[in-house]
């Protein structure tokens, strides 16, 4: 049983939800935030008190507003969690679904449980709960099971995705080796540019380029 709950959600509809939820199931000490960097001091206080949190529940999207932030996004949320609090589990409760953006969650962040915002989101919070605090065993939502499985994402990297996106943005083979050579790539002259791009329209069936980034698109890759 989870006896201390972070719940880090910028939306108060869906955080008093959430909360209503956890209250009527745990018996826990639950604390919510809006921001990032709140949500990271609450974890180091918890934790320079010897009570540290032993859950965190987070969103991915955060909105900017007035207040100036270190931390933006869920995801340098999780990374600077984990780095205080490395056994610190963690559910992401987003409505972001992209598969590669998850796959990333689990490979990268080690993240426990990624719940989508939806109809059965209250069900499924609670099932993703016991799992992760009984087991070692991760939980996606049963309509995003299919993610763990896709070989496609398993085999393309970080360079493959910044490729991608730039060729999405219409970006030429020249200007794209601009841009990899000034962010320190290795791999970054037009021919390996020019190889990489047909490694990836063999592995996703692709006839041209334009064909690739739709293929692509339609994964939730970029």
């Amino acid at each position: 049983m989870f006896k201390k709950i972070l719940v880090s959600e910028d939306i108060d509809s869906i955080s008093f939800g959430l909360v209503s939820i956890l209250q009527k199931n745990y018996p826990s000490e639950i604390r919510t935030t809006k921001y990032c960097d709140d949500a990271l001091l609450k974890i180091k206080a918890a934790l320079h008190e010897g009570k540290p949190y032993d859950l965190l529940i987070t969103d991915l999207s955060f909105k900017d507003d007035y207040r100036d932030v270190k931390l933006s996004s869920g995801e340098e949320l999780i990374e600077a969690a984990k780095s205080e609090q490395p056994g610190l589990k963690i559910i992401v409760y987003s409505i972001d679904d992209k598969p590669y953006r998850i796959k990333n969650l689990f490979d990268k962040h080690k993240i426990n449980a990624f719940v989508a915002k939806g109809r059965d989101s209250s069900t499924e919070i609670i099932e993703a709960m016991d799992i992760v605090h009984d087991t070692d065993t991760i939980y996606t939502s049963p309509q995003l099971s299919h993610i763990a499985r896709d070989m496609a994402i398993l085999e393309i990297d970080e360079d493959d995705i910044i490729l991608l996106k730039y060729l999405s943005d219409g970006r030429t083979q020249p200007e794209i080796s601009e841009l990899l050579k000034n962010a320190g790539k290795a791999s970054s002259s037009t021919s390996s540019i020019e190889k990489r791009i047909n490694k990836l329209k063999i592995y996703f069936k692709a006839n041209n380029a334009i064909h690739l980034i739709s293929t692509v698109k339609d994964m939730g890759i970029i």
